[in-house]
């Protein structure tokens, strides 16, 4: 077939399209083509011989990613950014782990236990090179919540009597209490590692596109008002119930404020100041992060100064300040948790291993796409399903990445998961040799640290005039899944999100009118008698079958552009009109960019004489 191209005045030369191909017969279509597997028919015998050492190889180095990186570590080139990064993202999980745990409802040495065992771990299974595995405040509310259900200050209720009259005192056995509520963290861990681990092994790591981005940012803030109301009674030092279920949020504020006479004055102050010290320090590394060699160590400052200051004027003893009391020196032995709790715990577990995964793969993909390398979603739901159940015989509690140390880690230069095995490390010290010194950190200082590390989450609530302007179904599902988490709590609130988003979509897709027919053979098999050409210099997509589309996909298809230029054709009117909405054609993207046929995109294509050159990724 040849076409040719009319020129007109000052207009490149015509354009040449050829294709050339041999006269195909049905026999050979059938054989060749569309049925190759036929015409070489494999024994049991020759099937067995098929996996070789080389097919053994290549599934020890899937399973184990530490093997494809370490033997060619480039130490010169590496060695330092990855030490400076892991003693920086080590500094940084220190008072995070300590916080977390108290939104977990468990004492907070289990929060340094979870800032190191699953770290340590990951460096070997985990596919990403920049995220930072450990305790994190979604996750651990969602922890805490389903430890207080099981263990409520009311299964711990002791009655005694004052002396000799019939006056009784009512207090609670917090030792008792504590155990049980490790127990209870401890088990649902194994559980969201078991299930992680089984939706690893059988290739189950597309859920996560089903946590569309609308969800998780609407889930999420949700999340960081439940931590925010949780954190308010140790910020002012007045003792109120933990609640869990539906209405937890309301029934926590509520109690706050009808206690809030009660307020210790002391640890306020404390709090406050904290929480300004915290955001000074952030707002300083955010407006120097170019001129700062690393992050100034704001949190682990805060707990330092505040500890001294605590044990200088005795704030337990003299001002009933509340601190963390007992940090154990050394490390528990490992034992086996006690899995007569586990029917109670199935639903809560599914929920939150599919949170922490997704909340992992998303951030993970973000940094493999800006360093240009890739990360497997099934490598890493097996990866966090070790972690959590492998590490629950250690005494810890469920773990994912966190955003904060993700971005300090990767900012003060680590390359590989060395640096998080470097941060273990520096946790191990603290746990072994050091942890007694943090026994009388304030309590209220733990507060201040969530509660400024949740910026970043309530900056969320922006999401709202943007979607507003671009999308109003993507607005819906991210208030719905708001309202729903916090009204609900989350486990529920991200069911009735997750329901509404697969109908609310499923409704949109029905009203953009009927699909357009296509040719559905299956390209792998026909591209196998196409010569690869190299080196691609334009990516042709073809949205014949596209009928909707949401501003995730739009940001995904522009990301393209960051690696290799793109074109796109064959796009319906109403397509076309939902990519204006979503302001698509701005910035990398044109609307010169899209064409009727894949045949126009391909003359166009053509002209392009000079191919730019593409970054590898691994």
């Amino acid at each position: 077939m040849e076409q040719h191209v009319t020129p007109c005045e000052d207009a490149p030369p015509p354009l040449m399209y050829r294709v050339e191909r041999p006269v195909f017969d049905e026999a050979y279509l059938h054989t060749q083509l569309l049925h190759p597997r036929e015409r070489s028919p494999k024994t049991i015998r020759q099937r067995l011989a098929h996996c070789s050492s080389e097919r053994a190889k290549a599934i020890a180095l899937s399973f184990l990613p530490i093997l494809t990186w370490l033997p060619s570590y480039p130490v010169k080139e590496y060695l330092f950014g990855d030490l400076v990064s892991g003693l920086s993202t080590g500094v940084m999980q220190l008072p995070q782990g300590l916080a977390y745990a108290m939104l977990a409802a468990v004492p907070p040495v289990y929060g340094l236990y979870s800032s190191f065992y699953p770290v340590l771990l990951y460096t070997f299974f985990g596919t990403s090179r920049h995220i930072s595995i450990g305790t994190f405040a979604v996750i651990s509310l969602m922890i805490g919540g389903v430890v207080v259900r099981e263990a409520p200050d009311s299964m711990f209720t002791i009655q005694a009597l004052n002396g000799t009259s019939t006056n009784t005192t009512v207090f609670i056995d917090t030792e008792a209490r504590d155990a049980r509520r490790v127990h209870v963290a401890v088990v649902l861990t194994t559980l969201v590692g078991v299930i992680q681990l089984v939706l690893g092994l059988l290739r189950f790591g597309f859920v996560a596109i089903y946590l569309t981005e609308p969800l998780v940012r609407g889930f999420t803030t949700a999340a960081a008002v439940h931590v925010f109301i949780s954190q308010l009674k140790y910020l002012l030092g007045i003792q109120t119930p933990r609640f869990s279920g539906p209405l937890s949020a309301l029934n926590s504020v509520t109690a706050v404020f009808s206690d809030i006479t009660s307020t210790n004055v002391t640890t306020l102050i404390v709090g406050v100041v904290c929480m300004v010290v915290l955001y000074c320090v952030k707002d300083l590394n955010e407006r120097f992060k170019k001129k700062l060699p690393v992050p100034i160590p704001g949190e682990i400052i805060v707990v330092m100064v505040s500890t001294g200051i605590s044990y200088g004027l005795s704030l337990s003893e003299n001002y009933q300040v509340d601190v963390v009391r007992t940090i154990p020196s050394g490390l528990l032995p490992p034992a086996i948790p006690d899995f007569s709790l586990l029917p109670n715990l199935v639903t809560d577990s599914i929920a939150i291993a599919v949170v922490g995964f997704s909340m992992g793969i998303s951030l993970a993909k973000i940094f493999a796409l800006k360093h240009g390398y890739s990360v497997d979603g099934n490598q890493e739901l097996i990866a966090l399903g070790l972690c959590n159940f492998v590490s629950s015989f250690f005494h810890t509690f469920a773990i994912t990445c966190s955003m904060s140390r993700s971005l300090v880690q990767e900012s003060t230069g680590g390359n590989t998961q060395i640096a998080g095995l470097l941060a273990s490390m520096v946790v191990l010290l603290v746990v072994v040799a050091i942890g007694f010194v943090f026994q009388p950190l304030p309590q209220t200082a733990l507060a201040a640290i969530i509660m400024v590390n949740l910026l970043g989450m309530f900056k969320q609530f922006r999401d709202i005039p943007a979607l507003w302007r671009t999308s109003k179904i993507e607005l819906a599902i991210w208030l719905v899944a708001f309202v729903a988490s916090v009204l609900l709590g989350l486990d529920l609130g991200l069911l009735v999100a997750l329901g509404f988003a697969i109908l609310s979509n499923h409704l949109e897709v029905q009203g953009n009118g009927q699909v357009a027919e296509t040719h559905t053979e299956s390209d792998s098999e026909e591209t196998r008698f196409l010569e690869p050409l190299c080196p691609v210099h334009t990516l042709i997509l073809d949205w014949t079958p596209v009928n909707f589309i949401d501003s995730v996909g739009a940001k995904a298809i522009k990301l393209i552009q960051t690696y290799l230029p793109a074109v796109c054709c064959f796009l319906t009117g109403t397509l076309l009109a939902e990519l204006r909405t979503l302001q698509f054609f701005t910035g990398v993207v044109t609307p010169e960019m899209v064409f009727p046929t894949v045949h126009d995109a391909v003359l166009h294509c053509r002209r392009r004489t000079a191919p730019p050159t593409i970054p590898a990724i691994q």
